[in-house]
């Protein structure tokens, strides 16, 4: 992993993960598609506070250095644990992704908006 916060993905430790990790651990890591093209990293994990739900990772894809970057928030339930290769896994074409619905760093979408959610679950074919 690319964050020297993360813990391994040891199926069979007595730690954390895969099942319970902490937040802060996933800040960082690798996303591909099911045919392993690199589809960037997760910049920020978003949490629903009133129930305490992961609903968001907020991916970062493009750019050099983080300019000309482009954030995505992408449904929890999209991503998949890949344990083996330390990494999530987002079922997504790269040229879908690239014309997926998506921000820059200084200007947030209004994540609470139910427009806003519809059309990001109906994106990535995941149910509220």
């Amino acid at each position: 992993m690319n964050n020297e916060n993360n813990v391994t993905f040891n199926e069979n430790s007595n730690g954390p993960g895969p099942l319970l990790m902490g937040a802060s651990t996933l800040i960082g890591n690798e996303v591909c598609n099911q045919t392993g093209e690199d589809l960037g990293d997760i910049k920020e994990i978003m949490l629903d506070t009133s129930n305490g739900n992961v609903r968001y990772a907020v991916l970062s894809f493009g750019g050099v250095l983080g300019i000309g970057e482009k954030l995505f928030a992408v449904p929890w339930k999209a991503l998949n644990l890949d344990t083996e290769n330390e990494r999530f896994v987002l079922n997504v074409d790269k040229d879908r992704l690239k014309d997926a619905p998506g921000f820059d760093k200084n200007h947030w979408p209004d994540m609470a908006d139910k427009n806003w959610e519809n059309e990001i679950h109906s994106y990535y074919g995941t149910k509220l």
